[in-house]
């Protein structure tokens, strides 16, 4: 069913492309010739985010070999009857496409290039598409797409003779990834990212191509500040509010309905009691730790002075999320700032 999609979408297509790799227009054209492509997917990095995007490929019909440094949930997933591999490079024997979902830069990095990395095969590796969800900086990214593009494809499918490298990370937290709601944001050749997209929807609900290698990155960052920076002040504002005796309950109601409302009001209210289903009403346990808000702050950070950007509201989180590590907090969903840097109060 994915990839009738994925040949219905491309026969639609009407935009030229330059793609140097290849046309993927005639690779998908014809569902005789390629009625099984992509059906095997390799997917490495089982956290929180990347095990439920796993659950959702095998729902979707996929056939996925799973890859991480915990044996423990690789051993999950075996019993679950998922394929794992000891190795990133044994993911990719097995793989026409390989999905990363890695906590960091050099995590990513290692992955494609280390020892026994997706690339060990140099010159010709079997992936024809490797797309990779972590957040990191576009740089990084960058340089990893260089790599794959100078690589060939041990088989070469129809016109496309050369792998290719899309960045897509993602947005919506552990509750999206379990729901298959994700948002995409996706960096790369178009054609790629058309021919990736039946993959994409079987994880998200929501998919947006954003230019060339590396803006997914880009985008990300820009995302995760303004989601940094929101909860922020709708916590300074739900504590300060609680310090001037409205109810946090009743000034969520007002925010909701009128100029401050926003995500972090509305659909992950950082105050335990206010909303059923988000970190906040189980302890800040489950959500997106403090430690990666911190890293992703980080991120931007680097980008914004890499190209001369003056971004106070980044140092200024930078310095609160960093604090909140220091105390010990950085397994806790971000949104713990409302009782652990504001000292806000639990809603009786």
């Amino acid at each position: 069913m994915a990839i009738r999609r994925a040949q219905t979408l491309l026969c639609l297509s009407k935009f030229k492309t330059n793609f140097v790799f290849g046309s993927l227009h005639r690779l998908f054209s014809s569902s005789s010739q390629n009625s099984n492509q992509f059906q095997n997917v390799g997917f490495i990095g089982l956290g929180n985010m990347g095990s439920r995007m796993v659950n959702n490929l095998v729902k979707a019909g996929y056939k996925v070999t799973v890859h991480d440094i915990n044996r423990d949930v690789m051993k999950m997933f075996t019993e679950m009857g998922v394929s794992a591999r000891e190795t990133p490079y044994q993911v990719a024997q097995d793989s026409e496409v390989v999905i990363t979902m890695l906590p960091s830069s050099s995590h990513v990095m290692d992955v494609y290039t280390g020892t026994n990395g997706l690339l060990l095969g140099e010159n010709a590796i079997r992936p024809a598409l490797l797309i990779d969800s972590s957040t990191i900086d576009p740089q990084t990214t960058r340089k990893i797409s260089l790599a794959v593009s100078n690589c060939n494809l041990k088989e070469k499918r129809g016109n496309w003779e050369k792998p290719v490298m899309l960045d897509a990370p993602v947005s919506g937290g552990v509750l999206a990834a379990e729901a298959g709601t994700l948002t995409f944001m996706v960096g790369g050749p178009k054609d790629a990212y058309v021919a990736a997209r039946p993959i994409l929807q079987s994880m998200g609900r929501t998919s947006i191509y954003c230019g060339g290698s590396g803006n997914g990155s880009a985008a990300k960052i820009c995302n995760n500040l303004a989601m940094a920076v929101s909860m922020l002040g709708t916590s300074e504002a739900l504590a300060l509010g609680q310090s001037l005796g409205i109810s946090a309950s009743t000034l969520t109601e007002v925010l909701n309905t009128s100029s401050g409302r926003c995500w972090s009001s509305d659909a992950y209210n950082p105050v335990p009691g206010v909303m059923k289903g988000v970190p906040s009403s189980r302890d800040y346990n489950g959500g997106f730790a403090s430690k990666l808000m911190a890293k992703d702050l980080n991120l931007a950070a680097a980008s914004a002075e890499e190209v001369g950007h003056k971004s106070p509201l980044i140092s200024k989180a930078q310095e609160i999320y960093k604090k909140m590590c220091e105390e010990g907090h950085e397994t806790k969903d971000f949104s713990c700032v409302f009782r652990h840097f504001y000292n806000g109060k639990d809603e009786v």
